[in-house]
């Protein structure tokens, strides 16, 4: 099964581009859900954690409290690397379930599209991108994001702009992509060129 990437910077629009490709029957694995999903309540992985940074890491339901997990991992690179180090493996693992790749994961007989989507923020920043035949970067200007950004999450500009600096740089995503999306439009304009992309990729 041919895997192709999916990435852009924050606020590049990488949801609704999903759903697009989806609409065409293309199916489509988010690296974020999965990274949430396997740090759920009754994962190991959750009680690793809990193990390791105490149970004040957990809210009063059990659950991963992200955002006092988010300031140690910030503020501590150590810790922030044990936590790569124990997430990383589990989440490629479960990418590949979901992508089908494993050998336990076969996909539905009916399937048609001819490949799968991986959707990452950080696909090109991980050895994420080793698991992908193709790379397509949904491309938008810096203070497009940055609006989109700060609309969509109630962030200030500091805040999304620090996020930014600490992405990747647009010109060395767009250096990586086989394909560019440029989302900076109306809905309409970035469907028609998911259109001409997915009739590449079915016919490749």
């Amino acid at each position: 099964m041919r895997v192709i990437g999916l990435t852009g910077g924050i606020g590049s629009g990488k949801s609704s581009i999903t759903a697009l490709f989806e609409a065409r029957g293309v199916h489509a694995v988010d690296a974020d859900t999965v990274a949430r999903e396997v740090v759920e309540p009754g994962q190991p992985a959750l009680d690793r954690i809990a193990e390791h940074f105490g149970r004040d890491i957990l809210d009063g339901r059990g659950a991963l409290d992200r955002a006092a997990l988010r300031q140690i991992v910030f503020e501590q690179p150590a810790e922030r690397e044990w936590l790569e180090q124990l997430l990383h493996p589990i989440i490629r693992q479960e990418l590949m379930r979901q992508l089908w790749l494993s050998e336990d994961a076969a996909p539905p007989a009916d399937y048609e599209a001819g490949y799968v989507l991986l959707v990452s923020p950080l696909l090109l920043e991980t050895d994420q991108n080793q698991l992908v035949d193709r790379v397509i970067v949904i491309d938008v200007p810096v203070d497009v994001q940055i609006e989109r950004t700060m609309a969509r999450d109630a962030n200030d500009r500091d805040q999304v702009e620090r996020i930014i600096a600490a992405q990747m740089d647009r010109q060395e995503r767009l250096d990586r992509a086989d394909f560019v999306i440029d989302n900076s439009g109306a809905l309409d304009e970035a469907e028609s060129q998911v259109v001409r992309i997915h009739q590449q990729l079915s016919e490749a």
